[in-house]
């Protein structure tokens, strides 16, 4: 690698928090640790490699646990990554970030972003005061795939455990193991090693420059109600009854719902509240008309998003008024 610091790509550093940031008393805990402790310095002042990699410019733009993410937030980090990518002197973005929520700010920029230069996210399931610690090299390896060009022009990435993930497709699967993110269907992009990165597919889903999103400046209400043995219909009225605009069902099986909820959604669409049908499962896509009636309900199938993936897109399709079904499950079935 040529380590000559001009020739060096120039990469931002964005950091919000997170078990990466994170502290405990005693260094062979990880859990009972207070997140988000840790600033961006510091994260970058323990991996001293990062300095054969990238110029590196540093912001702090949040320090929390990612559980606490808002979208408020995601409007000011999507907004802020556009405004940096558009310098010229600046190459790429990196973000690092808590596990819990990461895959839905991974999304939500994916669908957000608007330049073609790499935006990669990453984070840690161990804080970094425990012992063998997974956020350093999470972080070098973050900063690896945003220099290099295999990258450009794939959307937002997630560098984790070495692998190379996409944001449409990761989803954070162990409460505790250092491999907590997988991508159920598709697998992942590739991986990166020792300073190695290497693509073995390239995403084909609209995003970014491609993507007809843009982060709004008012988020319209989108809650998730899950179905399962004796779920009565009370979430869904009294979100109906709250103003909410959009429900993501998390589903049995593929996508399917019970008699009390099948009719307290068709109620909930006579109201004018948007419904999607995700599942709940973890794998697996939901089919349109499969589990439910869609054409009869007025429901929309979210494919293979996850309920949560699922609620990002329906927020960002109604915030730009598509609201109607068929318009909805366009979009579904392109992004």
């Amino acid at each position: 690698m040529n380590t000559s610091l001009d020739t060096l790509p120039r990469l931002a550093v964005l950091a919000t928090g997170g078990t990466i940031a994170g502290q405990a008393g005693d260094a062979s805990r990880t859990a009972g640790y207070k997140a988000g402790v840790v600033g961006v310095d510091k994260l970058l002042e323990a991996v001293p490699a990062l300095g054969s990699v990238a110029r590196i410019h540093a912001e702090q733009i949040a320090s929390i646990d990612s559980k606490d993410m808002t979208p408020a937030l995601w409007t000011t980090l999507s907004r802020r990554i556009d405004a940096l990518l558009a310098q010229d002197d600046i190459d790429g973005v990196v973000v690092t970030h808590g596990t819990d929520t990461l895959e839905e700010t991974a999304y939500l920029l994916h669908l957000t972003v608007k330049s073609a230069k790499p935006v990669v996210l990453t984070a840690a399931m161990r804080p970094s005061s425990a012992l063998s610690a997974d956020g350093p090299l999470n972080l070098l390896n973050a900063l690896t795939v945003a220099a290099s060009r295999q990258a450009a022009g794939q959307g937002v990435l997630i560098a984790f455990n070495n692998l190379i993930h996409s944001a449409r497709e990761v989803t954070k699967t162990s409460t505790y193991a250092v491999d907590a993110f997988r991508s159920p269907e598709a697998g992942a992009l590739g991986f990166v090693q020792d300073g190695r990165v290497d693509f073995q597919r390239t995403v084909v889903r609209p995003h970014t420059l491609a993507s007809e999103f843009t982060v709004p400046q008012d988020w319209p209400m989108v809650e998730i109600v899950a179905s399962y043995a004796g779920v009565s219909r009370v979430p869904v009225d009294a979100l109906v009854g709250a103003g909410v605009k959009g429900i993501v069902l998390a589903g049995t099986g593929n996508g399917s719902m019970s008699s009390t909820l099948a009719q307290a959604f068709a109620d909930a669409i006579g109201r004018g509240v948007a419904v999607v049908r995700s599942s709940r499962v973890g794998s697996g896509h939901v089919m349109r008309n499969g589990a439910a009636p869609d054409d009869a309900l007025g429901t929309v199938s979210a494919g293979t998003l996850n309920p949560y993936k699922a609620r990002v897109l329906l927020q960002l399709a109604l915030a730009r008024g598509v609201s109607d079904a068929p318009g909805l499950q366009r979009i579904f079935e392109t992004y």
